[in-house]
């Protein structure tokens, strides 16, 4: 009887782990414009109530090799989201600013909106369904 008790727990166990494994979509993000190697790329995912106040619902950073990055956001849920991206040259975490406000490092977003003035979630957002996606951010 423990025999079969201890089978079926393994069984249940399994079920739950494998159903967990595939939810949401995956969207993969790539940014081959990097002017060069130093430092790294921070990227965030974001709601239109995370975008530009902190952190993203998702945060993800990587190296740069050969002026290029490929980042993967997984497990998303279908809706409506942004990602900014930062090329954090001197690995501080943070955007660095010029004396009069300008930023000091490259960023971008998702629609790769270039417009003056800070990035607007309008201008970044798109739709998550149950299809993965792949985007491409300019610097």
């Amino acid at each position: 009887m423990k025999t079969v008790t201890l089978a079926l727990s393994f069984l249940f166990v399994s079920l739950v782990a494998m159903a967990q494994e595939s939810t949401g979509t995956k969207i993969t993000v790539t940014i081959d414009n990097i002017s060069n190697n130093e430092g790294k790329v921070l990227a965030g995912l974001h709601t239109e109530d995370t975008f530009m106040k902190g952190p993203g619902v998702q945060n993800q950073e990587s190296k740069i090799e050969n002026g290029k990055v490929v980042l993967t956001f997984t497990n998303v849920a279908p809706g409506t989201y942004a990602i900014l991206a930062l090329h954090d040259a001197n690995e501080n975490n943070r955007m660095d600013y010029e004396a009069n406000g300008m930023p000091k490092e490259s960023y971008g977003m998702s629609g790769n909106d270039m417009s003056y003035g800070p990035p607007s979630f309008t201008a970044s957002k798109f739709e998550v369904g149950n299809e993965d996606l792949e985007l491409s951010i300019r610097f």
